[in-house]
């Protein structure tokens, strides 16, 4: 079993614009698993970069409001919403609220830098 605190994870600036902490990904599970999980935060007025991952997507918002971009087509988000992301979609989320945007990434198979392309 493994059980982490999301307080005692390391935060990174992700190259597409949010603060992450990487929570759960084979390289920490002993491989036990082939996605990942991460928690992310955007800050009021702020937003991800655009991007396109080769991998699937899933975004479930924990706090605050914002709009997701994927394509073509935008869509607001806020606490309890769960995103499908699909592969090779240009996307980006931006926090449209006046308190932090927080949510959960789960990518399948796990995030890998290479199979992440930022478009600005």
């Amino acid at each position: 079993m493994i059980i982490k605190k999301l307080q005692n994870l390391d935060k990174i600036n992700g190259s597409e614009g949010t603060i992450i902490s990487q929570i759960f990904h084979p390289h920490n599970t002993l491989s036990g698993i082939r996605y990942s999980v991460s928690h992310s935060t955007i800050k009021p007025g702020k937003r991800s970069k655009h991007h396109k991952m080769k991998t699937s997507e899933v975004y479930y918002i924990l706090e605050g409001n914002g709009v997701i971009h994927i394509d073509k087509v935008s869509q607001i988000v806020s606490k309890d919403d769960a995103v499908y992301i699909p592969p090779l979609s240009i996307q980006f989320i931006e926090n449209t609220g006046t308190s932090d945007l927080k949510f959960l990434c789960i990518v399948d198979p796990a995030w890998k830098k290479e199979d992440e392309t930022m478009l600005e």
